[in-house]
């Protein structure tokens, strides 16, 4: 159906008009509805990616980061309506090469994340997340054109910060860590010297969030899946 050609056909203003106007809306629907669903019927399973992640991540605390950011993938998607598997996925597989290709030069082609976004293209994953995965490595020179880029970005480091407060808790546990020690934390340069706190505030400038906010939205994300990423603390002696 040639939409366009059928709206300039019928142009009057007359019942037939709003029908076929009425059709043509029902027609396009479907035809998006179809291509989101053909897209999803490719899309890797999480059961499939969790298992490649530990095959190619020995590191435990590096398989705990992932799955701390793929939930806040999964919460930012929910929140802004998104796809919550395709953004998950992003999240979960990010930095799934990390150890066997480090990149200690931060070749902006070869090793992680480039080697690794090469193995998934070839299993088939789509290239919107594949761009995703590049772009939070600033140094590949990726643009984040993406809502999703941009997410990936904003949480990587920010959970990495979120785990390290929680972790120097008595209790090891995210429940008891709150938004405020989080920005003292971050104010700490001694603290988690990994974490890139520039970028941290990059990643909610490119967002558009508070920062505030958008701490306290990662760490809802992370208290909501704390037993998976291993911060559900310990019990009282």
């Amino acid at each position: 159906m040639d939409c366009d050609m059928q709206r300039s056909i019928f142009s009057d203003g007359t019942k037939i008009t709003r029908t076929v106007v009425f059709l043509c809306d029902v027609y396009r629907h479907r035809q998006l509805t179809r291509a989101i669903e053909m897209s999803n019927a490719t899309l890797p399973t999480r059961d499939a990616a969790v298992a490649l992640m530990y095959e190619y991540t020995p590191s435990e605390s590096l398989r705990k980061h992932m799955l701390g950011v793929e939930a806040a993938m999964r919460a930012y998607a929910a929140h802004h309506g998104e796809d919550v598997e395709r953004w998950g996925l992003a999240g979960l597989m990010h930095d799934f090469d990390y150890e066997r290709f480090p990149n200690a030069n931060r070749s902006a082609t070869e090793e992680h994340p480039s080697e690794g976004v090469r193995i998934l293209r070839g299993l088939g994953y789509p290239e919107d997340v594949l761009d995703a995965i590049m772009g939070h490595a600033a140094y590949t020179g990726t643009p984040r054109t993406s809502l999703m880029a941009r997410t990936l970005f904003a949480v990587d480091e920010l959970t990495g910060l979120i785990t390290a407060t929680a972790l120097v808790k008595p209790s090891r546990s995210v429940h008891d860590v709150e938004p405020r020690s989080v920005r003292k934390k971050m104010k700490d340069k001694a603290f988690a010297r990994g974490v890139s706190r520039e970028d941290v505030i990059q990643g909610a400038q490119e967002l558009g969030v508070d920062l505030d906010q958008h701490i306290a939205f990662v760490l809802a994300a992370l208290q909501g899946s704390a037993e998976a990423i291993g911060l559900q603390g310990t019990p009282a002696a």
